[in-house]
């Protein structure tokens, strides 16, 4: 168990460090800010929905390791799904981090598994689920800035 909390802590510095997806990608036509008053984490979610689906989409701002790694992964699988996929998507990752279960989610979603032991601390998962609230913002075509409080 170990070596697997290793693996998870590498892969979340990996992406934190070097987030995927990070800047404004043009063109965009949907984009949502989100704030975690309590971090500090502030995010903005721009994203290309063309005929339905998840063309393109990337983040800029600020965020604590956990915030920005969750950010790159969502950024990665959110790529070329549709827009009732990726409202799936966010159901079942806010699901992973915050039921009391331990089921990990299926294999198209495995690399979220990263971020599951956020659960046990929720201030963590606010920061974890930021990027996600924002993106379902965008998708959902909401002004308003998403607080995580």
């Amino acid at each position: 168990m170990s070596d697997l909390r290793d693996l998870y802590q590498e892969v979340i510095l990996d992406h934190s460090r070097s987030p995927r997806n990070f800047g404004h990608h043009e063109p965009s036509n949907r984009e949502a800010k989100g704030n975690n008053p309590l971090c500090g984490d502030k995010f903005t979610i721009y994203a290309l929905v063309e005929d339905g689906i998840v063309k393109d989409v990337s983040f800029d701002g600020r965020g604590c390791a956990i915030s920005t790694a969750s950010a790159s992964l969502m950024t990665e699988l959110m790529k070329g799904k549709t827009e009732e996929e990726a409202r799936a998507m966010f159901e079942s990752f806010h699901e992973l981090v915050t039921a009391d279960k331990d089921e990990p989610l299926d294999e198209a979603l495995d690399k979220l598994n990263v971020l599951a032991g956020v659960r046990g601390y929720p201030m963590r998962v606010k920061c974890a689920t930021l990027a996600w609230h924002t993106m379902k913002a965008a998708l959902d075509d909401i002004d308003d800035t998403v607080v995580t409080e």
